[in-house]
């Protein structure tokens, strides 16, 4: 299949891109690098040694994905483009409804004109929102979000199952992610954020490389076995074959369907602390500070319907992840600069 990869620079679009051009796939990759490096797909080439098309294009310019529909024979899109980061969200809400929403809209535009059919979605457990036990089961409610970043995901599902609901030839596949951590085995790729890292495991690498001097880990007082938060953290590589798995169901079926993707484990922040300075040999300074706005306590998922259904489960422990992820930060201290 020829396989559109809208925001497929990024971290989870770039391990990704790897995943599906290993299984044969090709690949189109659109990218604004507002939150990623071209390095990065030079990298994609280096480990798979193919070849693929890709384009610097903002996906909310519909003039430009357009045209790059046009030059291109597109059998399925997988949609990563969008702000992603919970804290960043709730201070500058209107940017994160504008680019998130617009982005899915615009996708959805241009896949109609072409007829295109198959979509799958990165949401995100956030939708899950604040009032539902763990773990979290896709039949359970969606919304009661705790931050803007979750509410654009809400939204962004809600109008991707309209679109299905008024095309009945259009697949979606909404894949719930957890916390993706870790970095390809060759340390080539990984995550790279710009500025302050908004995501623990990035921040942890950061703080063990050197680049920055200690961890503030935000509350120390939840009623969790620590008192730190504890989510299901998954290995990038395992969310990547994820998607592999995805496009083969989606172009097999019509409407819409929910997968978590996690691996029913939660590990508190202070558990990463401890298996990352096992990983890298490192001590890691870090204080224990005040608890940050639109997080909850825990988040874990039950990840059995994508067992059962598209035939993944994450293969890769906390270990093997904070090992890559500190393979790609020792060998990159400073990210794809």
């Amino acid at each position: 299949m020829n396989i559109l990869l809208a925001g497929g620079a990024g971290y989870i679009g770039s391990h990704t891109a790897v995943e599906l051009l290993n299984a044969g796939h090709d690949v189109v990759i659109v990218d604004d690098y507002s939150n990623s490096c071209p390095e990065a797909l030079k990298r994609v080439e280096q480990i798979t040694g193919k070849s693929f098309v890709s384009y610097e294009a903002d996906i909310k310019d519909k003039k430009a994905v357009s045209q790059i529909f046009y030059q291109n024979n597109i059998d399925c899109v997988i949609h990563f483009a969008g702000l992603k980061a919970v804290g960043e969200s709730v201070r500058q809400p209107v940017r994160y409804y504008r680019n998130n929403i617009d982005t899915t809209l615009t996708l959805l535009e241009c896949m109609q004109e072409a007829g295109v059919k198959n979509i799958v979605f990165s949401s995100s457990a956030t939708v899950y929102g604040e009032d539902n036990p763990m773990p979290c089961v896709e039949t359970m409610k969606r919304g009661c979000c705790t931050n803007p970043y979750g509410w654009t995901k809400y939204m962004m599902e809600q109008i991707l199952e309209d679109a299905a609901f008024a095309d009945a030839g259009l697949s979606v596949i909404l894949l719930r992610y957890f916390n993706p951590v870790g970095a390809h085995a060759s340390g080539l790729i990984g995550e790279d954020p710009q500025g302050i890292p908004n995501n623990l495991m990035p921040y942890v690498s950061q703080v063990a490389v050197g680049k920055r001097d200690c961890l503030t880990v935000f509350g120390g007082d939840y009623a969790t076995p620590d008192g730190t938060c504890r989510r299901d953290f998954i290995h990038v590589m395992d969310l990547a074959n994820a998607h592999l798995k995805a496009i083969e169901y989606a172009v097999q079926r019509k409407g819409v369907d929910i997968f978590n993707i996690g691996t029913g484990t939660p590990y508190s922040v202070l558990d990463i602390i401890k298996a990352f300075e096992a990983a890298a040999g490192v001590r890691i300074k870090y204080e224990i500070g005040a608890r940050r706005a639109g997080d909850l306590p825990e988040c874990w998922a039950n990840a059995d319907k994508a067992a059962r259904v598209l035939g993944w489960r994450a293969q890769r422990d906390l270990a093997a992840m904070c090992r890559d992820a500190w393979k790609w930060q020792s060998n990159n201290p400073e990210g794809y600069k």
